[in-house]
């Protein structure tokens, strides 16, 4: 049986580090975990850290339409292919801070998705070896606005605001990412439920098919679509999104 292990970014005595959790303690690793496994013989206690978005990626890629129900609510066809699109690394907050509602928002929704960290360089590599560049997943909401997606004809800015993309609480390594449950809750109410057994292309065709395209690099983020039961998000909300064996991304909705 594979060892899962919850990597994290997090911030201790001022400084911004990276390390895993070890029972109560987060013990501290000399890099960025996907680059190196050397510990630095420091340790913390959990409840003296503070969670941080767990990767500064060079980029985000994101799938749409990847789950057949989802496709179903939005009107839309099953694509032949991934259709994939970019969100900006700024826009990236972790656990625990605030989703900000822009000012020109008209109608912003939550989708509660199953990201993976790329760990090795991958550059048109096949689905078959594909998981070789997987480090591990972690819990990302694709925070949408739908009035300029729809409008827009691309989703750039849509999908791009300040703060439209938590992402957390960790980096979780040995799960097997084909098969895990997701849950999104909106103050405390299940609004969706699945597998990611039901994606339409598999995490490992995704990493291959974007890999056609543009290099991956360590630490870069892959999002892998939403299921069905996406809706709306106002001032105020708590959104929270459990993926099995990796955590709870929690976000409230500034008021």
């Amino acid at each position: 049986m594979t060892t899962t292990v919850k990597y994290l970014r997090f911030e201790a005595e001022g400084r911004v580090k990276y390390g895993f959790i070890d029972g109560d303690n987060v013990r501290e690793l000399a890099g960025h975990y996907v680059r190196t496994a050397v510990l630095t013989g420091v340790e913390y206690e959990f409840s003296n850290v503070k969670v941080l978005s767990p990767t500064v990626p060079s980029k985000v890629i994101c799938i749409g339409l990847n789950y057949k129900a989802h496709a179903a609510e939005r009107g839309k066809q099953l694509p032949e292919e991934p259709m994939m699109f970019l969100k900006p690394p700024s826009s990236i907050i972790g656990t625990g801070e605030e989703i900000v509602l822009p000012d020109i928002a008209k109608d912003v929704e939550y989708e509660g998705e199953l990201a993976v960290v790329i760990g090795k360089r991958a550059y048109q590599v096949s689905a078959a070896d594909a998981a070789q560049h997987v480090f591990g997943v972690t819990v990302l909401n694709d925070v949408s606005e739908r009035y300029y997606q729809a409008q827009d004809g691309q989703w750039g800015r849509a999908k791009g605001f300040h703060t439209f993309c938590p992402l957390g609480p960790y980096v979780v390594s040995g799960l097997d990412y084909q098969n895990l449950q997701l849950e999104t809750k909106l103050n405390g109410v299940v609004k969706q439920s699945a597998s990611t057994a039901d994606m339409i292309f598999t995490v490992d065709e995704l990493v291959a098919y974007a890999s056609q395209v543009m290099i991956l690099e360590p630490g870069d983020i892959l999002t892998t679509g939403t299921p069905a039961g996406v809706g709306p998000l106002q001032k105020g909300d708590l959104c929270e999104i459990t993926i099995e064996g990796v955590g709870t991304l929690s976000n409230r909705v500034r008021a």
